[in-house]
């Protein structure tokens, strides 16, 4: 698979969330989704990266975002 460019929808995919629910991004399309990818868990830039949308979680939630970190 190559490289999405900026502003390129994801492909459909299915996963199980930290609570064992599937999340499918088809039932999501229509709606704001800020998908983001931290490949190296417990590394400055992926932990200042989670944090941060930790951070701002309710304003984006209150502006129709929903997060989903990979």
């Amino acid at each position: 698979m190559s490289r999405l460019e900026i502003g390129t929808p994801a492909p459909s995919f299915s996963l199980v969330d930290q609570d064992e629910r599937r999340v499918d991004l088809e039932s999501l399309r229509g709606s704001g989704v800020i998908l983001f990818f931290y490949p190296a868990a417990m590394t400055p830039g992926c932990t200042t990266e989670a944090c941060d949308f930790r951070d701002s979680l309710v304003p984006l939630q209150d502006a129709g975002y929903r997060v989903l970190g990979v």
